[in-house]
């Protein structure tokens, strides 16, 4: 079902009202028969998204609520999110920052809210990666992450006017011997790197992100 405006070939046009075969609706901005300019798309499920669209995807800036209770405000390309918006997780955890086909990708902000830790650097498809600063309370890590562990030198920064240097090491993984006739089991879950101090200093201007 539609009401609203329509161009002179018939083809929905203008500001208009749709109901959807599958109980979804759309009020807002046509052009040429295709859903562009800005307007609110209802979905059947609960969720929820007003902004901007362009040829029937949400493209330029748009809301999106979600069933579950999060919601990301932002930029989208394609239907997808890209560019720049903030997420609020179900558990109440957000994300600010640079977003790429749907995923964290770039430099972004996480704030857990258990505990109002923040994440502060590199994202790379959805995983912390990369140069970045671990904010905790009283305390805060620099250093570097690779696949959402963080690996390599870096410093814990102590509020009391103090800081740990170290290094995170890959523990290596000892294979026990197997019998031959075994099933090859699932791989095993990589081990979390070990912290390893190296020395406690006062607060220097050192960086492990200095290291490119």
């Amino acid at each position: 079902e539609y009401e609203g405006d329509r161009n002179s070939e018939g083809q929905r046009h203008g500001f208009g009202k749709a109901r959807l075969p599958n109980g979804d609706t759309y009020e807002g901005e046509y052009e040429c028969g295709l859903r562009s300019g800005h307007g609110t798309y209802r979905f059947k499920n609960g969720a929820l998204y007003t902004g901007n669209y362009l040829q029937n995807k949400k493209h330029g800036k748009g809301v999106f609520f979600y069933p579950d209770g999060s919601k990301y405000a932002g930029d989208w390309v394609h239907d997808q999110r890209q560019g720049y918006g903030e997420y609020l997780y179900a558990n109440g955890d957000t994300y600010t920052g640079e977003w790429a086909n749907n995923k964290r990708h770039g430099q972004g902000t996480y704030v857990y809210k258990d505990t109002g830790s923040k994440y502060v650097g590199c994202w790379v498809n959805g995983v912390q990666d990369g140069p970045a600063e671990l904010i905790h309370l009283n305390h805060r890590f620099k250093g570097r992450f690779l696949n959402g562990k963080p690996l390599g030198r870096g410093k814990f920064i102590f509020d009391i006017g103090c800081e740990q240097h170290g290094e995170y090491i890959q523990p290596v993984q000892v294979k026990e011997i197997e019998k031959e006739d075994e099933e090859e089991d699932e791989p095993p879950l990589p081990l979390d790197p070990i912290w390893k101090v190296s020395e406690i200093t006062k607060i220097t201007p050192w960086s492990p992100h200095d290291e490119e």
